[in-house]
């Protein structure tokens, strides 16, 4: 038996959360629904129009958010990332201690600034982020644990580090090093900027393929170069053994190796859409790491997902998760 379920890597965000008009964005020239690197300057500039609102600062990044997600469900988790030496690097490798995940984090950390991502959510519930990576950009092979990552079911990465010329080749790396070790592969496609701007990147880290893919319509339509998701589905066949393709309020598509499973929503009313692909994602890996099917564990992410929509912020408070997998146990 393995030691952990899964191995990440990502970016190291800290998440500063505000809620904003369609009108806010549109006069400073953000583009909704996607997420833009910064650099400090604007994100400042950005922050400065916004003192003074509410907003909720919690520990972030796509993949951190689905490795702590798989940790507070009961599994096990290791995340390789990169903070600095700074307060927000102090909260941020808190964060992923009190969630009982193992990093990379308990060396000496560098100078430098903390990567912070401005998430911005309109009445909508649409999430747009403007990003600045810090110190996360220079994520590189050294922060790797390659004996932690033999020692996991899954190693899974974040679309989001092909923006970095050191963590881009760092992750494929860590999927020919999971590949020698018999190691699961899995990756998420993390936002549709990825596949529009960042194709080549992708196609670096997936190289001869993934066991498990994870990506929303619009980045699977973006892939296939296509308009429809049958035509989607085809093309995610040639570069994964399996995969999830989530629907929002359609709730999602999996293949599982063999055939597709229709899994069905369960309907709220969502106020912040920000980490509904983190937390499918994590409650999925959790699944099949712990024996469900593809098709249970696409349920179970699925009213996970529907948990943290109903909320602000990328995850939920520590006692909701066991709480959602005691409830999706129980109605079975």
């Amino acid at each position: 038996m393995k030691k952990y379920d899964v191995y990440g890597m990502g970016n190291a965000l800290v998440d500063m959360e505000f809620e904003v008009s369609d009108a806010f964005l549109q006069t400073m020239g953000v583009e909704k629904g996607f997420m833009t690197l910064v650099d400090e300057e604007r994100q400042f500039e950005l922050l400065e129009y916004l003192r003074g609102e509410r907003s909720n600062r919690s520990g972030g990044g796509s993949a951190a958010n689905t490795i702590v997600a798989n940790a507070l469900f009961g599994g096990s988790s290791f995340y390789t990332c990169l903070v600095s030496n700074d307060e927000m690097g102090d909260f941020y490798t808190q964060e992923l201690a009190r969630a009982g995940v193992d990093t990379n984090l308990a060396e000496r950390r560098a100078e430098g600034v903390t990567g912070k991502c401005l998430v911005m959510v309109t009445p909508d519930a649409e999430r747009t982020m403007n990003t600045f990576l810090g110190i996360s950009e220079s994520l590189s092979a050294a922060e790797l644990r390659p004996e932690a990552l033999r020692d996991s079911e899954f190693v899974y990465s974040e679309g989001y580090l092909v923006t970095s010329p050191t963590a881009r080749p760092a992750v494929a790396e860590a999927m020919r090093l999971a590949r020698e070790a018999g190691v699961k592969t899995a990756l998420s496609f993390s936002d549709p900027s990825m596949v529009k701007y960042f194709r080549l990147g992708l196609e670096e880290i997936i190289g001869e393929g993934v066991d498990l893919l994870f990506c929303n319509r619009e980045e699977a339509l973006l892939w296939g170069e296509c308009r429809t998701l049958a035509k989607a589905v085809d093309s995610l066949r040639r570069i994964a053994g399996s995969f999830v393709v989530t629907l929002g309020g359609e709730g999602a598509l999996i293949f599982d190796g063999y055939a597709l499973h229709e899994v069905d929503p369960f309907p709220v009313a969502p106020v912040d859409t920000n980490g509904a692909g983190d937390m499918f994602a994590g409650a999925f890996l959790h699944g099949i790491a712990h024996g469900m099917t593809y098709a249970e564990a696409g349920r179970f992410a699925s009213l996970a997902a529907s948990k943290v929509v109903t909320v602000f912020g990328p995850r939920l408070k520590p006692e909701e998760y066991p709480r959602t997998l005691a409830e999706f146990r129980g109605g079975r």
